[in-house]
């Protein structure tokens, strides 16, 4: 039956047959049966169990397997059958080094395998009675142990000890912390039996978390007997009698990933590769019916859109290919949203002139989201969130493009022609530009006004002062005002014209998190913190509590080895998307950014412990007090020659609005200053050029600023400077366009103010600070922690 089975499934023949000298092997039946099916016979020598390597190593790691699954269980030994076809399932699951990249059952059946149905071998399981099974008062749930899947159906396998029966159910609910408690030290032997609970959607909650129906796929019967050629290393089994040297990292590097030591060595560390991922072809998709629908609804999408048509390839044009991108949408707490799939045009073959000329599409920045959102919880206005659908099938087209017919969707009979495009396809290069045009003309035709300084914003103002402005990031549009009219009108036009999702109340942006309570606007990505810290594996480690070390002082080439970039590069760009609402991590980011190239341990340390220090402030960020009015004013700072390497000093400013920080930065400045007044000079002159934008963007929101605009300063000679043509010789040699700070101060656009350093706010953003500090100045930027208490919010530092 084996052979039978394994030849269908691998459509090849069994040609040699390895073995050793068993009894089993060496029969008269067996040795006529290998002969009879043509099976060439291999043997090891005796006594020597070596030759046959392969097959011995994986028998032991099978048994060490089944050893830790029955002791830490606690079933008996007459288990051992069910725990052995477990464990061989894991590791047909389980990436190997002698499969690069792969598992041995997706090279073994073409497929990717999903483990999420993956559970606790031995837990505690809830098995759904159903109805036809069971009286109106019955328990409706049975408690059994855990076993495995099942051989012959998609469903799980369990053991109920009360009646000594093997259970094949797919309503199960897991309780994977606990184990059967035996009262007796032998088990009854199994009794097979079969009680299918059929689907019943509703199950009973019982504690632990419910288990929808699992897609698991068929076993295979390589998950039964392993191939005798599917290799692992010695080093996978836990028994190694071969002895070697202990090497232990210290004590205080215990939360910090091992990167001195040759972790590839041992393929269990791939055991943490565990994932269902999305498919990246359509040959995957296509199996799965929920990637059916979604495809389905992405086509009906484009043509409901007459975004192409079908036609001859003209003579001397070529065409462009499509592929599809499949992506599982979550929602903020986690939960899958939905399914989507995604008609992508392969943009790379386009040629610059022929097929695409300008791309520039504009986006809105940070600052802006920030500034609507503050602006907003200061007049209690609520925030609306709108989403369009396939933004860029919207773009009209000025060139010329063909694509292939999309993979599964080629029409029968015209296998051998083209579409046309008449409106964009996502991945264009264009296709940015032609949906940004597009709808820059609707704003502009429904009587919006464009904001000269940020061209994502759009302002409409109505009678008596009343007012809608828009905020636009690609196919995301946030609204907000004081007239509910407005609103309903702007939203009846704009869905009218587009194809859009009416999201409610801003409660999810960007992938910043919004709560919009009677206490103001908190905006946080507790959500993203968890996923890196998951995806570094520093979802357990402890934490600490500032994000850089007092005093550190990173430099290019320290003395530890280097460490693999492509991680750290992960790390930092994954930090530097969370300084969006975590403005008490932007120094440290700033300086683990500048070591990309070749980064050593030093760097990657520093970059662990901001991830550490996320560890413990995940619920963190930024809470805009409703009713709070104030005009903008800012802080200005620098930590002069604070880099080692060039000597350049760190600027740092942020912009206070309401109570807490919309507008922050920390950057290394452009050039070597030679004094402390030069430095606080040039850092004020970037904090005065953010300020002028700023000032601009509220006056075209309707709240111009009255007075000057205040920016704090904690070194008296750069407000002298600014102010007078004094200290000649300490500033004849600075760049002329740092004296554009000179002529806002003259025009009284903004105001140098003296402020002493415990109070400098900017502080923050220039050089590592003790506890203390850091905890003041955290609080004072509004980073804070919201907690909820019966009708009101209060936020908790």
């Amino acid at each position: 039956m084996f052979k039978a089975l394994v030849e269908r499934e691998a459509d090849s023949q069994i040609k040699i047959l390895r073995t050793d000298r068993g009894g089993e092997f060496n029969s008269q039946e067996f040795g006529s049966f290998c002969e009879n099916h043509g099976i060439r016979r291999q043997l090891t020598a005796a006594y020597t169990p070596q030759q046959n390597g392969v097959c011995e190593r994986k028998n032991r790691t099978i048994l060490n397997m089944v050893r830790s699954l029955l002791q830490r269980s606690g079933l008996s030994k007459s288990f051992w059958p069910e725990a052995v076809v477990w464990s061989v399932y894991i590791l047909n699951r389980s990436p190997t080094i002698a499969v690069q990249n792969i598992t041995p059952e997706e090279a073994w059946s073409g497929c990717k395998p999903a483990v999420d149905h993956f559970r606790v071998f031995g837990c505690i399981a809830y098995v759904h009675v159903p109805d036809e099974k069971r009286r109106k008062l019955d328990d409706k749930g049975v408690k059994c142990i855990f076993l495995g899947v099942s051989d012959h159906s998609k469903a799980y396998k369990l053991y109920d000890p009360i009646i000594k029966k093997i259970v094949i159910s797919r309503d199960v609910i897991f309780d994977e912390e606990k184990t059967w408690m035996w009262r007796c030290s032998s088990v009854g032997q199994q009794i097979p039996a079969d009680f299918d609970g059929e689907i019943e959607e509703n199950s009973q909650q019982l504690q632990p978390s419910t288990v929808s129906a699992p897609d698991l796929p068929q076993n295979r019967v390589s998950a039964e007997t392993p191939p005798a050629t599917n290799e692992l290393d010695d080093q996978v089994e836990a028994t190694d009698s071969r002895s070697q040297r202990d090497r232990r990292r210290p004590a205080w590097m215990s939360d910090y990933e091992v990167t001195g030591f040759n972790t590839l060595e041992n393929p269990l560390i791939h055991f943490a590769l565990f994932s269902e991922c999305d498919p990246t072809t359509f040959k995957e998709a296509f199996k799965e019916q929920k990637w059916l629908k979604a495809m389905d609804e992405e086509i009906a999408s484009i043509e409901k859109n007459n975004t192409w048509e079908l036609t001859e390839l003209p003579m001397g044009q070529r065409t462009i290919g499509v592929k599809w991108v499949y992506k599982t949408k979550l929602k903020e707490n986690g939960e899958i949203d939905k399914y989507k799939a995604r008609l992508v045009a392969k943009g790379y073959k386009q040629e610059f002139g022929v097929d695409y000329k300008e791309v520039f599409a504009p986006v809105a920045r940070l600052e802006t989201i920030r500034l609507i959102i503050a602006l907003a919880a200061q007049n209690s206005w609520p925030v609306f969130q709108l989403d369009v659908k396939s933004a860029f099938l919207h773009g009209e087209l000025q060139e010329e493009v063909f694509i292939e017919q999309p993979p599964g969707y080629v029409k029968l009979g015209s296998e051998h022609k083209v579409y046309k495009l008449k409106k964009a396809l996502y991945g264009l290069k264009q296709a940015p530009r032609a949906w940004y045009s597009h709808i820059d003309a609707y704003f502009l035709k429904e009587g919006f006004r464009k904001c000269p300084y940020e061209h994502t914003l759009y302002t409409k103002i109505g009678d008596d002062g009343k007012m809608l402005m828009v905020c636009l990031y690609v196919d995301d549009l946030i609204y907000t005002g004081n007239d509910r009219v407005m609103f309903e009108k702007f939203k009846e036009s704009i869905m009218l014209e587009f194809d859009m999702t009416d999201l409610g109340l801003l409660h999810y942006f960007l992938g910043l998190e919004v709560i919009q309570s009677d206490a103001g606007n908190f905006i946080c990505q507790k959500k993203y913190v968890e996923e890196i810290l998951e995806r570094f594996q520093m979802k357990n480690c402890n934490s600490v509590t500032t994000p850089i070390e007092k005093g550190l002082k990173l430099v290019k080439d320290p003395a530890g080895r280097i460490v693999d970039s492509t991680l750290y590069k992960q790390i930092v760009g994954s930090l530097m998307y969370l300084t969006a609402t975590r403005p008490d991590i932007m120094h440290a980011v700033s300086s683990i950014s500048r070591y990309m190239e070749r980064p050593r341990e030093d760097h990657l340390l520093a970059a662990k412990r901001i991830l550490r220090y996320l560890r413990g402030t995940a619920e963190f960020g930024l809470f805009y007090k409703k009713g709070k009015k104030s005009d903008l004013y800012g802080f200005a700072d620098s930590d002069y020659a604070g880099d080692l390497d060039d000597r350049r000093s760190t600027s740092g400013y942020v912009f206070m609005f309401g109570s807490a920080a919309i507008s922050w930065s920390s950057k290394k400045q452009p050039i070597v200053t030679l004094s402390t007044t030069e430095a606080e000079f040039v850092a004020a002159a970037s904090c005065a050029c953010q300020a002028l934008w700023l000032r601009n963007i509220l006056h075209e929101l309707q709240f111009k600023q009255p007075e000057s605009t205040q920016i704090f300063c904690d070194n008296s000679s750069t407000i002298k400077l600014s102010k007078n043509p004094v200290l000649h010789g300490r500033c004849k040699h600075i760049d002329v366009r740092y004296h554009f700070l000179r002529d806002l101060t003259k025009n009284e656009v903004i105001d140098l103010v003296y402020c002493r350093s415990e109070d400098q706010v900017a502080d923050i953003f220039t050089k590592p600070l003790k506890l203390a500090s850091f905890l003041k100045l955290r609080k004072s930027l509004g980073v804070c922690k919201l907690q909820f208490e019966e009708d009101s919010a209060e936020c908790l530092n």
